[in-house]
């Protein structure tokens, strides 16, 4: 059972993260917790649950890294770095990105990871990124076919 700080609830959701174990980064959400990213948009928790299972059961490669930057009473603020092939594509990504979780009583209520949309997709899309990756359109497109894998 992970500390009710901020840091330790990082901690232990990175740490499952690395370990690809989706079951318990979904067991520290709350139920009324809300998830952010520029591909799947906002998300509630059951969704959220969704597709981290979905991702890491789909991830043949993933490597995760993370440092935390920052943590108060309420928020810890995490640089986390996942390696891994672009199973549409097969092309190898490196994502950088920035979390900001916020707890209460030992658990998320908020989570946003917020990383450069072009920059992923010239590495998952290849050219097509490149070239129109840092349009809303490609990043509309994307995140309807990705919200569509998690039900919404």
């Amino acid at each position: 059972m992970p500390g009710t700080s901020p840091r330790d609830i990082a901690e232990a959701f990175y740490e499952a993260f690395a370990a690809r174990d989706a079951k318990a980064m979904g067991a520290l959400y709350a139920d009324d917790a809300t998830f952010e990213d520029p591909v799947f948009g906002r998300l509630d928790a059951a969704r959220t649950r969704i597709m981290w299972r979905l991702l890491l059961g789909r991830a043949t490669d993933l490597a995760v890294s993370y440092a935390i930057e920052a943590a108060d009473e309420t928020t810890a603020r995490v640089a986390w770095t996942a390696g891994y092939t672009f199973g549409q594509t097969g092309r190898p990504v490196v994502n950088n990105v920035t979390g900001t979780l916020i707890c209460r009583d030992g658990l998320i209520i908020g989570h946003k990871d917020v990383f450069s949309f072009w920059r992923w997709s010239r590495q998952a899309l290849g050219l097509p990124g490149l070239l129109i990756g840092w349009t809303p359109f490609l990043q509309a497109r994307v995140s309807a076919r990705a919200r569509k894998t998690i039900g919404l």
